[in-house]
């Protein structure tokens, strides 16, 4: 089969034991690569009770088929474990390099085992593999530890980091890519931080073959032809990137802000992406093989953080830093987005974090004495320290907010303030004003999320034949089919926007001839769907039920207090029934359990 090195790499930390393993041909066959084979092999070999930060906890690195290939936007790396934040499976998705350089290497993934005695890296070079000592680097922001991993390996290698955060255990921490990339959700970091690994250096020559390269170059010039004439993914990500949603967002009246008291946010064009591109921009950043090249690199010009330098901000990192705080000062947004890259903190729940402490202050749940700033919607200066106490953790407060929203509202006696789903911290989008993206956030696998179905390409951007954001029919299917495509999408190791002008046609037809599997559109559905019940059944054994499928308690009891969408709210009702037709559609009871008839259509009724 093409596509594939065929070789898992095996390190076990406890032992310093590497041992390379070929990859399974049906699991690859079943759940293609990246996110669905990972987690096959975790659900294997992970007990879903387990402490995640536990050394009996595992720890992929991977990508797909299509990682290495001249697929578009194929540069897609995934690091799957059990996630600390969340306690679900988890996994987390970065953009970059490091993913096909891993395939350049010779793997198909990395599985991670045990717990290193000190801290230690692995250089990766053309199959050869090396356990190093890390301890001089131990303590060093991203940015810092990155430069160094370089030096002492190879100028042109590509990285992956952690930074205090993971070290220190923070379940809001994240996985650094090539220093400002980063596989953001669930706390992986932490789960890497618990292994005593700083991080993995990898180079490599090694071809990746493809099993038709006459039929595979075929559908990429197609796929790279629509995507160059898509409005969204040609050309404003491009010029605006994806920050471009802020005002988009907004003017429908959905942009949390305020920690979501409010949805629509009277500063957002201050910090939006064509302010950003005017101010802030020095240049656009791509992604392996990427025609959409919406990342950012920015420097702040004037004023206090004058001369500092960065990635981003992406949009959901500029709306939780902004928005979400209040704050319009694109200044410190800027500065608190580079700061969580160097700690290597999550920015979606670094944000929502940081807005739920200050309401928490505001409302006086957190008595004064135990900030040493005032934490006040709308102050910069706040969002920044606030960050700085996060990352680190040498105070109490700092120690509380490292541990994500929920468990700081916990602590303060009002977990009702967290903007959370599962312990994870919701997007960018509110449900009360946009319907489907709620229903999607109450049943992600990993949490709140909007990369697991993004309705919002339907409810507010028109694709797929377009849906009213204000409706509640329809948007069980409309979840179910978006959760199944990107269950798929991911494991090929490619990027979730070229569906901004790519159709599952498209993506199966390269990863046909890519690998050799002949896969149409309705087998390509099929493996995501498998994908998705092999969560929830890893769920299920992790305890998970139907009442952990739900949002904040704000967004059925609260309406928006102004702009567009003023005075929604989300129908406990109607929420209700969409739930009730997801888990029929979806072939499972009304305890979301799927049934054994669903498990057998999908060929995996040997995993309950």
């Amino acid at each position: 089969m093409g596509g594939y090195q065929g070789k898992i790499l095996r390190v076990n930390l406890s032992t310093e034991e590497i041992k390379v393993e070929p990859l399974n041909d049906v699991w690859a066959r079943d759940f293609i690569g990246g996110r669905g084979y990972a987690e096959r092999l975790i659900y294997e070999e992970v007990d879903p009770k387990i402490d995640p930060l536990s050394e009996k906890n595992k720890v992929v690195i991977t990508t797909g088929p299509l990682g290495g290939t001249l697929a578009p936007s194929s540069g897609r790396v995934m690091v799957v474990t059990k996630g600390p934040l969340t306690g679900t499976i988890a996994c987390s998705n970065a953009g970059g390099h490091f993913g096909p350089a891993l395939k350049h290497a010779g793997f198909d993934m990395i599985v991670l085992e045990g717990k290193a005695k000190e801290p230690v890296y692995l250089w990766i070079k053309d199959e050869k593999v090396e356990i190093r000592c890390a301890k001089h680097v131990w303590g060093k922001t991203v940015d810092e530890a990155d430069k160094i991993l370089r030096s002492e390996t190879h100028s042109e290698a590509e990285t992956m980091v952690i930074g205090p955060a993971g070290e220190k255990l923070s379940f809001i921490a994240n996985v650094m890519f090539n220093a400002h990339r980063a596989a953001g959700r669930t706390g992986v970091g932490a789960a890497v931080g618990s292994k005593n690994l700083k991080g993995i250096v990898v180079k490599g020559t090694i071809p990746v073959k493809v099993a038709d390269p006459e039929r595979f170059m075929e559908a990429v010039y197609k796929a790279r032809e629509k995507l160059a004439k898509d409005p969204v993914g040609g050309s404003a990500l491009a010029l605006y990137g994806t920050a471009v949603l802020i005002n988009v967002i907004n003017e429908h009246g959905g942009l949390p802000c305020y920690n979501a008291q409010d949805a629509y946010f009277n500063g957002a064009n201050n910090i939006a992406g064509e302010t950003i591109a005017e101010r802030n921009l020095i240049r656009n950043e791509g992604c392996a093989a990427c025609p959409i090249a919406c990342g950012r690199v920015t420097e702040i010009k004037d004023g206090k953080y004058k001369g500092e330098r960065g990635g981003g901000p992406e949009y959901e990192s500029d709306w939780s830093l902004g928005s979400m705080c209040g704050v319009s000062d694109l200044d410190a947004v800027i500065m608190a987005n580079y700061l969580c890259d160097r700690y290597g903190i999550d920015t979606i729940s670094a944000g929502s974090t940081v807005a739920c402490a200050m309401e928490l202050y505001e409302k006086g749940y957190i008595p004064k004495g135990d900030s040493p700033i005032p934490l006040e919607f709308g102050c910069g200066e706040a969002l920044v320290e606030a960050i700085r106490l996060m990352g680190n953790q040498d105070t109490p407060l700092g120690k509380l907010l490292a541990q994500g929203s929920y468990r700081l509202a916990e602590y303060y006696g009002h977990p009702e303030l967290s903007m959370s789903v599962k312990k994870q911290e919701f997007p960018a989008y509110d449900p009360r004003a946009i319907k489907g993206i709620g229903l999607n956030y109450a049943t992600s696998n990993r949490g709140a999320c909007h990369v697991r179905g993004y309705t919002i390409a339907a409810e507010i951007l028109g694709r797929f034949g377009g849906a009213d954001r204000l409706r509640y029919e329809g948007k069980a299917a409309l979840d179910k089919t978006l959760q199944d495509v990107t269950a798929a999408l991911d494991s090929t190791g490619i990027c979730l926007f070229t569906t901004f002008g790519l159709d599952v046609e498209d993506l199966a037809a390269m990863y046909s001839a890519a690998t050799g599997f002949e896969c149409d559109v309705k087998e390509f559905m099929k493996i995501g769907e498998r994908i998705w019940n092999l969560e929830k059944l890893f769920n299920l054994k992790a305890g998970f039920t139907r009442k952990d499928d739900t949002l904040p308690e704000r967004l059925f009891k609260e309406p928006i207090k102004s702009g567009p969408s003023k005075g929604e709210v989300v129908d406990r009702e109607e929420f209700e029934k969409m739930l009730d037709e997801y888990y029929e559609l979806r072939g499972w009871n009304k305890d979301s359990v799927p049934t054994k008839s669903k498990l057998e259509e999908l060929g995996i009724a040997d995993l309950l």
